[in-house]
C-alpha cells in the first residue's frame, strides 16, 4: 500500500500571529524582527514585503533599504508558541504519526486514513484556517522528501502577494515525473558546491540526474552519489519521525554595536545561559558539554568548549562554565560582535552525585530554579533577574 505523508508548513507564521494581533497590518509590508540600527534581523515578513525583495534571515537594515515603507514588529515568541501549540494539536488529533521539524512545520503519516490524501490535506488546512484563523500549505505525496518539495512548488506556484494557503498533490507513481524538470537545487543534498559539480556534467535539472547512471554518480560523488540517484527518482523510504533528538541548545545575541566591555559581555552570557538552561529543564534534558561562540568585527567566529565530568542542566553551572572560557579565549578589549553559550551531550536528568557534595543544597537549588522558571514562563524572561546583571540603564 502506498503510504500518504503531508507536509505541513505554516505560511509566514509569525507575520499571521502578528496581523491576528493587529488587523491594520493585513496587505502592509511589515517584517517582524529587530531594528535596523540596532543590527537586527528579519524573522519573518510579510507576503506583500516580499514583493520588495524582502526575505527572512536578510539584515533589517537591508529590508529596510529594498522597502522604505516596511513596518518593524517586534517578536513575541511566547505568542509564537502558543499558536504553534494550538495547530500541533489539531494535527494530532489527525494522525498519533507527526514529525515536527521546527515551530511552524510538521510531516503526518496518514497512511492508515482511509480518505484520499487530498481530502485529508484538505480538511486539515480547513480546521487550521476556521479554527486557528492562520493560512498554511501542504505538500501531498508517498513520502517526505516529495510532500517536502510539492509543497515548495505549490507555494511558489501561488505567488500573488498574499499567503498561499497551497495544497499541491503528487499521486503514486508519479513522483519521478514531477520532480524531473525542477532545478536541481531543489533537491536535499544539492547545495552550492555539489550544484557547480553537477553543472559541469551538464546535470541542470533533477530529471538530468535520474536519467545519469547511478554507478558514475557513486563513482564520482560516493554515498552521497547512491543518495543523488535515489532521491532524483523520487525514491524515500525514511519514517515519519515521532521523536526527534536534540543535539544541541543555544542561545546567541549580535550587539547593536561592537562590544569591548567586559562587565556587559559577561552579564549578556548569564542572560544567555539563564534561557539555555530554561530550554534544558523544559525538554527534559541534561547536557556535558558546554560551549561558548565569539565573533569578532571583522566577522571571524571562535567557539570553545568544555566537557563536564557530569551532566547539568542549571543556569548557574552553565554560567560558570561559560564566563570561565570567555576569561581564556577573549583577549581584554577586543571588539564582541556576537556572542553565544550553547550545551550539547544530553542525557536524561540525572547527576551522580560526589561524596562530598551538599545534597541539601542542590535539591534547594533546583527547587529555586523550578520557582524561577515558572515566573520568567508566565511574566516573560526579564522578569526575574540577577541584581548583578543589572546595568547601568536598568537601574
Amino acid at each position: 500500500m502506498a503510504r500518504k505523508i503531508l507536509h505541513l508548513d505554516l505560511d509566514a507564521f509569525f507575520c499571521a500571529v502578528e496581523e491576528q494581533r493587529d488587523p491594520s497590518l493585513v496587505g502592509k509590508p511589515f517584517a517582524v524582527g529587530g531594528q535596523p540600527d540596532r543590527r537586527g534581523v528579519v524573522a519573518s515578513c510579510s507576503y506583500a514585503a516580499r514583493s520588495f525583495g524582502v526575505r527572512s534571515a536578510m539584515p533589517m537594515a537591508t529590508a529596510v533599504r529594498l522597502c522604505p515603507d516596511l513596518i518593524i514588529v517586534p517578536h513575541r515568541f511566547g505568542a509564537y508558541r502558543e499558536a504553534s501549540r494550538a495547530v500541533m494539536d489539531r494535527v494530532n488529533d489527525l494522525t498519533p504519526l507527526v514529525e515536527q521539524i521546527s515551530i511552524d512545520e510538521a510531516f503526518l503519516d496518514v497512511t492508515m486514513l482511509p480518505d484520499p490524501a487530498e481530502a485529508i490535506a484538505r480538511r486539515l488546512q480547513a480546521t487550521i484556517n476556521d479554527d486557528l484563523r492562520l493560512p498554511c500549505s501542504l505538500g501531498v505525496a508517498t513520502n517526505k522528501l516529495v510532500a517536502k518539495i510539492a509543497n515548495t512548488v505549490g507555494k511558489a506556484r501561488a505567488r500573488t502577494g498574499h499567503p498561499p494557503n497551497a495544497i499541491q498533490v503528487v499521486p503514486p507513481g508519479e513522483e519521478a515525473a514531477f520532480l524531473a524538470p525542477l532545478p536541481v537545487e531543489e533537491l536535499w543534498g544539492v547545495g552550492p558546491k555539489t550544484a557547480e559539480q553537477l553543472a559541469r556534467l551538464g546535470l541542470r535539472t533533477i530529471g538530468d540526474i535520474a536519467r545519469w547512471p547511478a554507478d558514475d554518480l557513486v563513482r564520482r560523488f560516493g554515498k552521497h552519489g547512491e543518495q543523488l540517484a535515489e532521491r532524483a527518482r523520487g525514491i524515500d523510504e525514511r519514517p515519519v519521525e515521532t521523536v526527534r533528538e536534540t543535539k544541541s541548545i543555544s542561545k546567541e545575541t549580535t550587539f547593536a554595536r561592537n562590544v569591548t566591555d567586559a562587565a556587559t559581555l559577561r552579564r549578556t552570557l548569564r542572560r544567555l545561559a539563564d534561557g539555555v538552561g530554561a530550554q534544558v529543564r523544559r525538554e527534559g534534558l541534561s547536557g556535558t558539554t558546554i560551549k561558548i561562540k565569539l565573533r569578532w568585527q571583522d566577522f571571524t567566529t571562535l567557539t570553545r568548549q568544555v566537557t563536564l565530568d557530569h551532566t547539568t542542566d542549571q543556569d548557574g553551572e552553565i554560567a560558570e562554565v561559560a564566563l570561565r572560557l570567555l576569561e581564556e579565549h577573549w583577549p581584554p578589549g577586543r571588539p564582541v560582535r556576537l556572542i553565544g553559550v550553547g550545551i550539547s551531550g544530553f542525557e536524561t536528568p540525572h547527576r551522580q552525585l560526589g561524596l562530598w557534595d551538599d545534597r541539601g543544597a542542590i535539591e534547594q537549588n533546583r527547587r529555586l530554579q523550578s520557582a524561577l522558571d515558572a515566573l520568567r514562563e508566565r511574566f516573560g524572561s526579564d522578569a526575574v533577574q540577577r541584581g548583578s546583571d543589572l546595568g547601568p540603564d536598568d537601574e
